[in-house]
């Protein structure tokens, strides 16, 4: 089924003109003022490369700064004719029975306590709601390690048991984790979508409301055009000094970014790949996403699916929002800088594979504008040291040439001429398309007495605002090199592969910060020393990149601390209203995981091995069996091999085998009953499994 492809709607496209026509005068203002900062005696190859590198940068600021300011603008003034969200749409058919909706967890390796207790919040919020005979609950695990996904298995167990949830809460562990988190959505649609005309994504980290959850099927319903609907995730539950920052930030500024992204986007929004309703039919379709030629990094499996997905249904005459204004979607994020750029490594490959699909046939303009804002969230990293290098290398030439007083026959002397006011000026705007948005989101809530309350008042908020800005201002140019090393080991064709996220609060140790954050000091401290040395007058305007990377030790190590995170928050800083408010999901989610009485008996203790566990325990070893899917008899040298195995876990114990070998021992329920009967036909002090 394809939509009728209705013709673009006039005010739709008067805005996307009047937003890019802003874009465009803008930059082509400040070009005109950089020009005029050159010498009049034609531009030489450096100030080309500078030319055409502020010129990048300055439209990709640009960009920034009017999504941002229209995203005020629509705030402020409450008004949005087209918010998808306060369109009325077409009623639904009244005889048509409720839509089935698929709430889908997707998880690799995760936290298995956290994931079932924020599943079990949504699901709780759901119930409030008296809406939930309406959804389902699917867990699907990519999870290898063996101990891990064992352990994933009782949990669902428990959460079913706790919640009466026979036939409506399911788990699935993939044999093989083929396409990643893409191909586990696929797997999903292609064994259940059938039965489901929508499916809501989350990461292991999401929450959401259960009026959120019924809103959105409400407007899908209501919008048969629409076959993706986006939440803006508000970041939650984190208490070191670093993530609290980032927490408000992402608040505080998030919903004006938000807004200003529909004001433009409409309904050819971008998908996020997680806190999204998805419309099943036309997603399995058309988002079936081909592997691109050539080997990793640029070729294989498409990382940064969901990009392609919202452009794949685009491309097919479908309507992707953008629900800007929807509250009650969360999620959480790298307790520290490090995991924050261990995140982005995975992201930096993803999102670099779309420069192939930004001319690929069949997109349409804004679908490879997307592309191309993905690409250059990255790119802009090594631009940006590229420009500081030449800006340094150019100033150095500006210093070693003598200036010349006299010309020919000439008696007066012809003093240079200064553009110190056009530098000036073109710094000024620079900075203040950078840092005039975090100003206007304060604005906001000027407005609004509620907002300010729940952000700790004016004077608290202005005052996090001002130390959220030297934050970013510390960590940028850490942040630039971490990218632009990224930039080059992709560009080297360095795999990233797919590690599982760090996601719980930790501290950063000196050795940590020192291995990961020393070549950046030594860089600072070089490039201080060859600055102050050769082009003084640049020095100084170089010092906050300087300080930034000669500091990132300490910075990185202190903003991972969760007592500085705490105390911030006991002096009233960094706050958000989930935390002066707290949502009823995730006041559910705090209980859940204050859960010391699991429902499950095998779940009061905690055993050295969930692997040795799924072997000797009967109840663990009959759930893992139920849970395997049929599998053919295995070959003769397979057969081989896992006997191999059975013989070194009675001779070396489970030590001795790697987590590969434990999965494919325990993936097969034959080798498996075998196991467990061998276990309780032997006293269990010769057991050899036992540890």
């Amino acid at each position: 089924m394809t939509p009728t492809v209705h013709p673009p709607i006039m005010g739709h496209t008067l805005r996307r003109v009047a937003f890019f026509l802003l874009v465009l005068l803008t930059t082509l203002i400040a070009m005109g003022l950089m020009v005029s900062v050159f010498q009049t005696d034609g531009l030489s190859p450096m100030e080309l490369i500078l030319l055409l590198l502020y010129a990048i940068l300055f439209s990709w600021i640009c960009i920034s700064f009017w999504t941002a300011f229209m995203g005020f603008f629509v705030i402020l003034t409450g008004r949005d004719r087209w918010a998808i969200s306060r369109h009325p749409g077409e009623p639904p058919e009244s005889a048509a029975p409720p839509p089935r909706t698929a709430i889908l967890m997707p998880i690799y390796n995760e936290d298995s306590e956290r994931v079932f207790a924020g599943l079990r919040a949504i699901h709780q919020s759901l119930a409030d709601t008296g809406q939930l005979a309406d959804f389902d609950f699917f867990v699907l695990s990519d999870t290898r390690d063996p101990e891990v996904w064992v352990e994933e298995e009782l949990r669902w167990q428990d959460m079913v048991r706790a919640l009466d949830g026979q036939g409506r809460i399911f788990y699935r562990n993939r044999p093989e984790n083929t396409s990643r988190k893409s191909g586990n959505l696929e797997d999903f649609c292609t064994r259940w979508g059938g039965h489901y005309r929508y499916m809501t994504v989350l990461d292991a980290d999401s929450i959401m409301k259960g009026e959120t959850l019924v809103e959105m099927v409400r407007i899908m319903e209501r919008h048969p055009r629409v076959a993706l609907l986006q939440t803006p995730p508000v970041p939650i539950n984190r208490e070191s000094l670093f993530a609290r920052i980032l927490q408000f930030a992402g608040s505080l500024y998030g919903r004006m970014f938000t807004a200003g992204l529909n004001y433009w986007q409409l309904g050819e929004s971008n998908y996020w790949g997680h806190n999204a309703i998805i419309r099943i039919q036309p997603f399995l379709e058309h988002c079936g996403l081909p592997k691109l030629p050539g080997r990793e990094p640029f070729g294989g499996d498409i990382l940064s699916h969901d990009f392609v997905e919202a452009a794949l249904l685009r491309r097919a005459g479908w309507e992707v929002w953008l629900a800007y204004d929807l509250e009650g979607s969360y999620e959480e994020i790298p307790p520290t800088l490090i995991d924050y750029a261990k995140r982005d490594r995975r992201w930096c490959q993803g999102n670099l594979q779309h420069l192939r699909l930004a001319l690929a046939h069949g997109f349409n303009a804004l679908s490879r504008l997307h592309f191309s804002m993905g690409v250059m969230s990255y790119l802009a990293s090594p631009l940006w040291l590229l420009f500081l290098m030449a800006t340094g290398v150019n100033a150095y030439f500006q210093a070693q040439h003598e200036p010349v007083y006299f010309f020919g026959e000439n008696w007066a002397p012809v003093w240079p001429v200064s553009f110190a006011v056009e530098m000036t000026t073109v710094l000024l705007v620079t900075l203040t398309m950078l840092f005039l948005p975090k100003g206007l989101a304060l604005a906001l809530l000027l407005k609004d007495s509620r907002l300010r309350r729940a952000y700790g008042g004016m004077l608290k908020a202005t005052l996090s605002v001002v130390l959220e800005t030297l934050f970013s201002v510390l960590t940028a140019p850490v942040l630039m090199l971490f990218q632009t090393k990224f930039v080059l080991a992709i560009l080297m064709r360095r795999a990233v592969g797919w590690p599982p996220q760090q996601r719980g609060d930790h501290m950063t140790s000196f050795r940590e910060a020192a291995q990961t954050h020393g070549v950046q000091t030594l860089i600072g401290v070089v490039a201080g020393v060859l600055s102050y040395q050769y082009v003084p007058a640049f020095f100084w305007w170089f010092i906050p990149v300087l300080l930034g990377l000669v500091l990132a030790i300490p910075v990185s190590m202190l903003s991972s601390s969760i007592a500085l995170g705490r105390q911030a928050r006991a002096l009233g800083l960094f706050l958000t209203p989930e935390e002066t408010e707290l949502p009823v999901v995730l006041r559910y989610l705090e209980e859940n995981l204050q859960e010391t009485e699991p429902v499950l008996p095998v779940l009061h203790e905690k055993p050295a091995s969930r692997f040795v566990q799924a072997l000797t325990d009967p109840y663990v070893n009959a759930l893992h069996r139920s849970l395997l899917p049929p599998r053919e008899p295995p070959g003769k040298r397979r057969r081989h091999y896992l006997e191999g195995l059975v013989h070194q876990l009675e001779e070396e114990g489970p030590d001795s085998l790697s987590a590969a070998q434990k999965r494919d021992l325990i993936s097969d329920p034959d080798m498996l009953l075998r196991l467990h009967t061998l276990f309780w036909s032997r006293p269990p002090a010769n057991a050899g499994m036992l540890p």
